[in-house]
């Protein structure tokens, strides 16, 4: 994919646009479909345009790369709390759920597992409090 910043002759409005390849720009500006956005002129032509330097943003990259780790890394945490301390009940959670809220008995473990939205609107209409939480993959490497 390429960049282009392109120019109106017409209105001399500026636009950047997305093309596959320089030779998909040059097809496109022959059968004229290329226009202006603003006055629709097929008077349109490539503008130079400075290219995006990876150096320019690495301090940037590095500070969104850490905090994503440190993200992942609440989220494992809290993954394996979970693991932990509370009963997997896989794809019966809406069941055991009810069986939990409505039984006088309460169990010494709540309980997580997999359900629907709307199977998790349904119990919060019951007045069953439930919560949904980002549930991300073990690293394998």
């Amino acid at each position: 994919m390429i960049k282009y910043l392109l120019k109106c002759k017409n209105c001399e409005n500026e636009f950047e646009s997305w093309f596959s390849t320089s030779e998909e720009y040059d097809k496109l500006k022959k059968l004229k479909l290329l226009n202006c956005p603003n006055c629709e002129s097929l008077s349109v032509e490539k503008s130079l345009m400075s290219p995006n330097l990876l150096n320019t943003k690495k301090k940037e990259n590095f500070k969104d790369i850490k905090k994503f780790k440190d993200i992942r890394k609440k989220l494992s945490d809290y993954k394996k709390f979970v693991k932990e301390n509370f009963e997997y009940v896989g794809e019966n959670f809406s069941y055991k759920a009810r069986s939990i809220h409505y039984d006088n008995k309460k169990p010494k473990k709540g309980i997580y597992g997999s359900a629907t939205l709307k199977d998790i609107k349904e119990l919060k209409d019951e007045g069953i409090e439930t919560d949904i939480i980002p549930w991300i993959e073990d690293d394998k490497n």
